[in-house]
């Protein structure tokens, strides 16, 4: 009899756990990497892979909520590459390497992106469409666990197979204005999983609009965002990207329906490589003591040998 009670509340605290890890990658989820509202949309958008004419190399990492326990964390890696010499120079290709942990679970997404440009009637209209192809991995990190790493039900999670997953993206661009949408994790999207391990978001529509051009003292970008989100209200962002000096120094601020808000620099080094540093406040909304995230991308640029150089900021 012990040893029965002593097994269901393993069990039962296996599910605690489980669900605990879940909502904090849920959580995780739904609070997009700063750099893809701006200088790294290709993260968010499968659309913007090859919009500039030279390589663009991206590498983020984000801490997110230190003050609770199993705190995610984040880091990513993109290549995008304009293919000049393709269809007429109307493709773009990219790579994106996604890590996270939240709680006990890792998540690990590899995916290649290819995009298409269709030039449309009047001047410097264009709309794009891009899809992202590739696999998802979600394991139980034994070395956090506290409790009998010999659980089957710990065991079980951890046979789980990786499945293929993708995204579709479009995007209208006029000039200074670009509309763009968005349909993440189109596995869960088309077929329901029961033993994943979060939904996240849904979908991703964002509004911008240049004011000045990025060559000259100053260039404001506002923008709005608005994002899905399965099984609770959907969010959104507001802020603008503020650029000096030809390019050379970068301002941004957003404000997300959560109640907190992200700010940001970013200083471009003689345009060989872009450093930023994003902070986010704590979620207000979700009456918790998160504290905040701090969030670093570096972006190089790797230009093509007898290829002419386009405006990589």
């Amino acid at each position: 009899m012990n040893l029965y009670i002593n097994k269901r509340i393993m069990s039962a605290g296996w599910t605690l756990l489980l669900i605990l890890a879940c909502k904090g990658e849920i959580m995780a989820q739904l609070v997009p990497m700063a750099s893809q509202y701006y200088e790294n949309e290709y993260l968010g958008n499968p659309a913007f892979a090859g919009l500039k004419k030279d390589v663009r190399v991206n590498l983020s990492t984000r801490n997110q909520w230190k003050s609770l326990p199993g705190s995610p964390s984040t880091h990513s890696l993109t290549a995008d590459y304009y293919l000049e010499g393709v269809a007429g120079g109307r493709v773009g290709t990219g790579l994106n390497i996604y890590s996270d942990k939240a709680g006990l679970i890792r998540r690990t997404r590899v995916v290649g992106s290819y995009s298409y440009q269709l030039p449309l009637n009047g001047d410097d209209q264009t709309l794009r469409f891009g899809v992202s192809l590739g696999v998802m991995n979600e394991k139980l990190d034994f070395d956090a666990m506290i409790g009998d790493p010999n659980d089957l039900s710990a065991d079980r999670f951890n046979e789980r197979k990786s499945y293929l997953d993708g995204d579709f993206g479009i995007a209208y661009i006029q000039n200074r204005l670009t509309i763009q949408g968005a349909l993440p994790n189109l596995k869960k999207l088309m077929k329901k999983d029961l033993n994943a391990t979060v939904d996240g978001s849904t979908f991703f529509m964002a509004f911008s609009y240049k004011i000045g051009r990025e060559l000259e003292l100053i260039c404001i970008e506002p923008k709005f965002c608005f994002r899905g989100a399965r099984d609770i209200n959907n969010l959104w962002d507001v802020g603008t990207n503020i650029k000096f000096s030809n390019n050379a120094i970068y301002l941004m601020g957003m404000y997300h329906s959560s109640r907190s808000s992200t700010i940001g620099l970013g200083l471009n080094y003689q345009e060989k490589v872009l450093i930023q540093g994003y902070y986010t406040s704590q979620l207000a909304a979700q009456r918790l003591d998160t504290g905040g995230s701090f969030e670093v991308n570096l972006q190089v640029p790797i230009v093509v040998k007898g290829k002419k150089r386009g405006s990589l900021f």
